[in-house]
């Protein structure tokens, strides 16, 4: 005798291409790289503006900060639409999910629920 199949396996649709497998890596990787780079960003703000006296005093290498997650921010971006167009998502859910790499801790929240739901949805 066989054991009975996994309901929810009947209901998820194959990644036959294999693309949405590699698509939700990057997402992955590239929200978690995102949202640290912005809680760095955060504290260099917090500390630049609130903590030091005035705000010249801080060193010049904090500039790259920013440059940093706005650049990985970018990628983000991409990232977030690859996925968002070989799982098929709503304009509304893909953007949701970009602009969730511009609160701090909201991009690890988000890449949690994005990966659940296209596991949920697709055989990956």
């Amino acid at each position: 005798m066989t054991a009975p199949a996994d309901a929810t396996s009947t209901t998820r649709k194959p990644d036959r291409e294999g693309k949405i497998a590699p698509a939700l890596t990057r997402y992955r990787v590239l929200a978690y790289i995102t949202g640290i780079w912005l809680l760095v960003l955060t504290a260099e703000i917090i500390y630049k503006y609130l903590i030091l006296p005035s705000s010249d005093d801080a060193p010049e290498w904090f500039t790259y900060i920013g440059q940093a997650h706005g650049v990985f921010y970018i990628l983000y971006l991409f990232a977030t639409l690859d996925l968002a167009i070989k799982a098929r998502w709503a304009a509304t859910r893909t953007l949701a999910t970009a602009l969730a790499g511009t609160i701090p801790f909201l991009s690890f929240w988000f890449e949690h629920k994005r990966t659940a739901d296209v596991r949920a949805e697709y055989a990956v």
